[in-house]
């Protein structure tokens, strides 16, 4: 299986299955000299990690990280730093239970990658699903903290906007209120809703999809290019590539076909500090394949989890009709826990291009430009 890397100048290969030993990966291309402890990666994984709440996989894996290369004591300040040299980040799986597979391990589960996998390689892991599994996100996630370290004053967070068909209130959208629920939703009002009706969902045994949205601040003027490399174009598709993704928009996204020229074009007026003010973000921060300086906004939908518990229509692998019922541990929603993951994946694009940036431009280039120069 090739693919298993991510980025350009600064990019991560994972490694690991759902029920192997470990998982985990190796981020290349960080700079030298980043602080970096275990515990500013923990503080991530923790917000991805399973069984924290009924309203997720009850899988109880700690997610315990561990640095295994790349780090050094900096002898000036004492505190570990990055070498420059690769970084190995590795997670144990301690609460495998393979056995819950048994039963359906010739069949393909509807919606699942299953039988694409049989299709293209020959053979699958069934121990749930493998590298198909959520599982392997977490790896991402892990990379997405050592990103986060690169870029100076980025901040980036998620927050679960629509759970099924039910949407919240975005005038009462509070980024406080993201702790304050097991949903990372920002409306306190919908995030009570929303218990009541994944409670629901998961006594039918069933599931449901969501749609979460991803906003970076701090992001510079300047990253990305016009053409082969769209810094929006990079975003979609790190965000596609998160398991279960099957829709991705930037700015106002799919709205903005009903829209007017008049009322897509986000403004612009000189502000005190030097730098235009834009009187709207429409475009979600990014111009022409550019970052604009502008908060980047993405959105992506999260298909529901293929494994329910309602009898469904397939084939085995060997080519024979029959019926599928996915027992075992499984999210309901698991839209919830790809706030964090879509977190980390923009955090590594940005990464990524900020360094592609800083090594074609250098400083960049002193704008405004004076008249007639």
């Amino acid at each position: 299986m090739s693919f298993n890397t991510f980025g350009h100048l600064f990019r991560f290969t994972s490694f690991g299955e759902s029920h192997g030993a470990a998982i985990g990966c190796v981020v290349d291309g960080c700079p030298p000299r980043i602080p970096l402890e275990a515990a500013d990666i923990q503080a991530h994984l923790d917000k991805r990690r399973p069984g924290q709440s009924r309203f997720t996989t009850q899988r109880q894996e700690p997610d315990a990280v561990k640095i295994m290369s790349g780090v050094f004591t900096d002898e000036t300040t004492g505190k570990q730093v990055t070498t420059g040299t690769p970084i190995m980040l590795l997670i144990e799986n301690v609460d495998q239970r393979s056995k819950d597979y048994s039963d359906i391990k010739d069949k393909y589960r509807p919606g699942h990658a299953g039988y694409t996998y049989d299709v293209k390689y020959g053979i699958t892991d069934y121990r749930g699903g493998g590298r198909a599994s959520a599982r392997e996100t977490a790896a991402r996630v892990a990379a997405g903290a050592v990103a986060r370290k690169i870029v100076p004053g980025l901040t980036v967070r998620g927050a679960l906007i629509q759970m099924g068909p039910h949407k919240i209130d975005r005038a009462r959208w509070d980024w406080n209120e993201i702790g304050n629920n097991p949903f990372f939703c920002p409306d306190a009002k919908q995030a009570k809703f929303f218990e009541a009706y994944l409670d629901g969902v998961r006594k039918a045994g069933s599931s449901c999809g969501a749609v979460i949205e991803i906003v970076a601040e701090g992001v510079p003027a300047g990253l990305g290019a016009p053409v082969y490399a769209k810094l929006d174009g990079d975003l979609a598709g790190a965000l596609m590539g998160i398991n279960a993704v099957k829709g991705v928009e930037i700015g106002d996204g799919f709205l903005t076909a009903a829209m007017s020229g008049e009322d897509n074009a986000d403004e612009m007026r000189m502000g005190n500090e030097g730098k235009p003010v834009f009187l709207s973000n429409h475009a979600g921060g990014i111009l022409g394949g550019i970052s604009s300086g502008q908060a980047v906004v993405a959105r992506f939908a999260v298909k529901p989890t293929s494994s329910i518990l309602t009898p469904r229509k397939t084939v085995d692998r060997y080519g024979r009709d029959t019926e599928i019922v996915t027992k075992g541990r499984h999210d309901p929603c698991v839209g919830i826990r790809a706030v964090p993951i879509g977190e980390a994946m923009v955090a590594c694009v940005l990464a990524d291009h900020f360094l592609m940036q800083r090594g074609q431009m250098g400083e960049g280039t002193a704008w405004p430009f004076k008249p007639g120069a």
